[in-house]
């Protein structure tokens, strides 16, 4: 039996809960999957997986298996990568998560740390806000972009940095064509919760943590709201107005990602004026690899944080 192929195999059916699924990302067969399980179950002499028709979850002995399973596959890579690499030239993969509406700055993040580091491959990934407190506390990703101000309810594991402080728009088809030569968006004069309101709009579904902001917002402004249109995709918010005859709520980093598209124009929105504070955020108690060091390194760059700024928040810079 290959151990530590093995406990890659039980992560992958933590990750995906479903011998299938599990089995297609680890790129073997599901009954070698369910073998090599059978087999780890004989070296330990435990049941690890409740089985029925489908996957039911692990036992208890099987919990204690997964733990250690994250954390020897975590110490390997970081091994693997300390051997591979030095500190000029670290080297691996380096898993990546970002709430969805922060996903257009993690994007220009990792880009710009595989230029800079060509050795490292980012891997990005959109997850909610629970998936990412999930993925860090158990080794499964190495840094996460998202809502630092709920960090607390995680226990003190997570270690924040800071990145950008985000503001919200009302988007929607600009009333009238730009003046002279002026293409793109528009950033329109400032509009009230309250009258935003008012509009046709497209918003995320009531599970999203970007929701309940929103919704926050619109209640502190004396509002309520019966959306037009409801979605779990920031694609759709944005292509939503492009295509139809609806506005949405959006963050500047989403507004900044749609800056090129003629014929919408966003309004800053006001009364009261909503800030999200946006970081990274890693495991505390966690050996970082060569990767995640340079990641690190990178998030505190003051070039990147002007980046991160220009393309997110209020957008008053120029894009860069």
């Amino acid at each position: 039996m290959n151990l530590l192929a093995s406990l890659r195999y039980l992560v992958a059916l933590h990750e995906h809960r479903h011998f299938g699924r599990a089995a297609q990302a680890c790129h073997i067969t599901q009954p070698a999957l369910s073998n090599a399980l059978r087999a780890l179950e004989k070296e330990f002499g435990v049941v690890v997986v409740r089985r029925g028709r489908s996957f039911e979850g692990f036992t208890p002995e099987g919990e204690r298996v997964l733990a250690t399973a994250q954390r020897m596959l975590h110490e390997h890579q970081v091994l693997q990568q300390d051997l591979s690499s030095d500190a000029a030239h670290p080297r691996g993969t380096l898993r990546l998560g970002a709430v969805p509406t922060a996903m257009p700055i993690l994007a220009r993040f990792a880009a710009q740390l595989q230029a800079r580091h060509p050795g490292i491959v980012p891997v990005a990934l959109s997850m909610s806000s629970q998936a990412l407190e999930a993925g860090l506390e158990n080794i499964a990703l190495d840094l996460a972009l998202g809502y630092t101000e709920r960090m607390p309810v995680r226990g003190g594991t997570l270690r924040a940095w800071p990145q950008y402080v985000e503001h919200y728009f009302l988007l929607r088809r600009a009333p009238r064509p730009p003046k002279g030569a002026a293409r793109g968006l528009q950033i329109g004069p400032p509009m009230a919760w309250a009258d935003a309101a008012a509009l046709p709009l497209c918003l995320l579904t009531p599970e999203m943590h970007n929701r309940s902001l929103v919704d926050g917002a619109f209640r502190a402004a004396g509002a309520t709201v019966m959306p037009a249109m409801e979605t779990d995709s920031v694609l759709t918010l944005a292509l939503s107005v492009v295509a139809g005859h609806v506005c949405s709520v959006l963050p500047g980093a989403l507004v900044d990602a749609v800056r090129g598209h003629d014929g919408l124009e966003a309004l800053p929105l006001t009364s009261p004026v909503l800030t999200t504070p946006i970081g990274f955020m890693s495991h505390r108690q966690v050996q970082p690899t060569r990767a995640l060091d340079a990641a690190l390194a990178l998030s505190q760059d003051r070039e990147w944080l002007q980046h991160a700024a220009a393309h997110s928040g209020l957008l008053a810079a120029e894009p860069l």
